[in-house]
């Protein structure tokens, strides 16, 4: 179990990390070969300009002016003087109240924080019960918890009070945030410009008629059934050679870019270029001409395949986008019944354009219900069986484990700052590094689903990825390592003072908690601002594919928020910071510096790199509210063992 000692070792190796990855990060942005890594979304809005296109030639590269080096934090006070309706314009709405999350961290816990340490840790801390009861292990920071107190103790009435305090602020602070949240999305849908998607309905599972096409189909059940504000309709098409034919003809038009590109640097002499296999063998042809040819015999193919795909009955999907002539019509549409099936004319809301995914929309209704049952036995069965590994880092990731696992290892283990790391530092890196291929697992199982948006897919994904933590993380950790450790305990004691134990046991996996918020929550949001992945990846673009301009915006790999990842990180923290806030406070300032921390850095980055793949106008904020509600009756659920 890891002592102060231990956690101050963890706090100093995660500071160092943290302060490491901000030193490169400042470093890094502030060469000009980078420019383009760190600051993509002004390229993207056309703000921006590359560095690198005059001065000397080594300034090209390398930034020559060291006084800049020596205001290396300065990124944090410029990503914080965005106002937010400026954000909101820059970034989108979901950017912006996907910020407010971080900020209602602040808002709940930092209060909490100061009456917990107040009231509650003076409170636990003039008990000696942990001292006197041999058959628990405990650690120093377990003599701040609840389990210090004695049972029956009038002590406990402090905690109740605190709890009802603690509940009923956070009642509050959501109260606010939700009128907040819900006033910016009024004004955000009344002041954005009219778009198609605002006015259509996306119908799908439309039936079979062997007297009418679908496109007959669905104009003449919208006339009848919607007389006064019909509009028009589109059906969707299964077009999946227009699209490899409109890929290919844009790769072509990219060459040409190039070859036309170079010969205008040099009149003198025209590219020339091999037509067989990359570019190595087969004949010698003019570049520009071949790519001119090749463009134009694609353009033909194109057109006789959209034409093949709009009269071919086997590429019209049951499905179609309805647009009605006013909100009000498609709201109506889309939030009503459409047959006495309920199977059939399926409506909803129409994604925007950069939000469909277009190879689930001919998915029948059925085959959506079968889909849907069965991802959920495979979560179900994900989520359990993963309980087997956490279990064994649980045991691994300890001293005990360790020696038990590789005896000869002992002599090295014993050593005090060897010890401290591996209590303080290495259960929370294992369990990270666990969870790496979890996000990517449940966003296929969401697509399977056969959910038609973007947004959907990382909603879904985020409420499993939450329910995964509840389960394997919090509850899992908190079982497994607290029977772990009191293992020898529970072999001794009879039947009915078992659950007394670990009732007391449970608190003190606030350690591995702590542990975990440092790795993840310090070390891991500073790993985010210097972005590993992006530079290695753009520089080997930039070097071996990028030929034109294009080629290089395309190179650039901005990202966005991963609502299906980072949402659930953040309602784990609000889940420990609200158990644990009357149970043991000791955790607290930790998850706060979270909160500040990344509030900071996910601000740089919306402001510089991310760019949205698509609006939702917040709708996952119910989401978001409901998951803190959770938390709270999580809190409730624990203290009723005491």
């Amino acid at each position: 179990m890891a002592t102060l000692g231990d956690i101050g070792v963890s706090a100093a190796i995660n500071l160092l990390s943290a302060f490491i990855f901000f030193l490169a990060f400042a470093i890094l942005r502030l060469q000009p070969f980078n420019d383009r890594i760190y600051f993509p979304k002004w390229y993207l809005k056309g703000l921006r300009s590359s560095p690198s296109r005059s001065g000397a030639f080594v300034r090209k590269f390398v930034n020559l002016d060291f006084r800049s080096y020596s205001r290396f934090l300065n990124w944090m006070p410029e990503a914080l003087k965005m106002p937010e309706l400026e954000l909101i314009e820059h970034a989108g709405l979901d950017s912006a109240v996907y910020l407010r999350i971080y900020l209602i961290g602040l808002k709940i816990f930092v209060p909490i924080a100061f009456l917990a340490w107040a009231v509650l840790v003076p409170v636990n801390y003039t008990n000696k019960t942990l001292e006197l009861q041999l058959n628990v292990t405990s650690s120093d920071i377990d003599k701040l918890s609840i389990s210090n107190i004695p049972l029956r103790s009038d002590r406990f009435w402090t905690h109740i009070v605190m709890a009802y305090a603690f509940t009923f602020w956070t009642f509050y602070v959501l109260l606010k945030e939700y009128e907040t949240v819900a006033s910016m999305r009024l004004q955000f849908l009344a002041s954005e410009k009219r778009r198609p998607d605002q006015f259509t309905v996306l119908v799908r599972n439309v039936p079979p008629d062997p007297d009418e096409s679908v496109s007959e189909s669905v104009e003449h059940f919208f006339l009848v059934n919607h007389p006064d504000n019909y509009l028009t309709y589109q059906v969707v098409c299964n077009a999946n050679k227009l699209a490899k034919l409109v890929k290919k003809r844009k790769s072509k038009q990219n060459w040409l870019d190039y070859y036309q590109l170079k010969y205008s640097r040099n009149n003198a002499k025209r590219p020339f270029m091999k037509t067989g296999f990359l570019g190595l063998r087969g004949e010698k042809v003019d570049a520009i001409d071949y790519h001119i040819s090749e463009i134009e015999k694609l353009s033909k193919e194109i057109a006789v395949e959209r034409e093949r795909v709009k009269k071919d009955p086997k590429s019209i999907m049951p499905a179609a986008f309805v647009s009605f002539k006013s909100r009000w019509g498609a709201s109506v549409c889309a939030q009503t019944q459409q047959s006495r099936n309920p199977t059939l004319w399926l409506t909803e809301w129409a994604p925007e354009p950069r939000d469909v995914y277009w190879q689930n929309l001919a998915i029948p209704y059925v085959s959506l219900a079968v889909r849907r049952l069965i991802m959920a036995v495979a979560f179900f069965f994900l989520t359990f069986f993963f309980m087997i590994p956490i279990a064994s880092v649980q045991a691994l990731a300890s001293i005990e484990g360790l020696e038990k696992a590789a005896p000869f290892l002992k002599p090295l283990i014993e050593i005090k700052f060897i010890k401290s790391v591996i209590q303080g530092f290495l259960p929370g890196i294992v369990l990270k590094l666990f969870l790496i291929f979890l996000p990517t697992i449940l966003m296929i199982m969401s697509k399977f689903e056969g959910f038609t948006s973007l947004s959907s897919f990382e909603r879904r994904s985020a409420t499993r990825y939450y329910l995964f933590n509840l389960v394997n993380i919090f509850l899992g950790s908190i079982i497994a390592g607290s029977a772990l450790e009191q293992l020898n305990s529970f072999i001794k004691l009879s039947a009915n003072e078992i659950p007394k134990t670990i009732g007391v046991a449970v608190p003190m996996r606030a350690t591995f908690f702590i542990t975990y918020i440092m790795v993840d929550g310090w070390a891991g949001i500073a790993a985010e601002i210097l972005m590993l992945k992006p530079p290695i990846i753009y520089h080997l673009k930039n070097f071996f594919l990028v030929k034109t301009e294009k080629d290089r915006e395309e190179a650039m790999d901005p990202g966005s928020l991963g609502f299906n990842t980072g949402e659930p990180q953040i309602q784990l923290y609000f889940l420990l910071g609200l158990v644990y806030a009357t149970v043991t406070p000791a955790l607290l300032p930790f998850i706060i510096v979270f909160f500040g921390l990344a509030y900071v850095v996910f601000r740089h980055q919306i402001i510089n790199v991310y760019n949205q793949e698509y609006e939702s106008a917040a709708a996952f904020w119910p989401d978001v509210h409901g998951r803190i509600i959770s938390a709270l009756l999580s809190r409730k659920s624990l203290l009723l063992d005491y």
